[in-house]
């Protein structure tokens, strides 16, 4: 049984990347997004636009399916 949109893994998923960008798509397995929403954040932060990609990451924690 695969956890599907609204399941208890991606509310988690979606709460830890609410934390630090990245880290629900790396609680899910997903290591090259998280990698890249975290660098994404990280550098758009500087000029005061990480908060797109902060709310693009919890966003996509939550709605993920797994595919299978």
């Amino acid at each position: 049984m695969s956890a599907g949109q609204g399941s208890t893994g991606n509310v988690l998923a979606a709460i830890c990347s609410f934390f630090i960008p990245g880290l629900g798509q790396l609680v899910q397995g997903r290591l090259l997004i998280a990698i890249v929403m975290f660098v994404l954040a990280g550098v758009l932060w500087i000029v005061w636009l990480g908060w797109i990609i902060h709310l693009w990451s919890i966003l996509d924690a939550a709605m993920f399916k797994a595919r299978g």
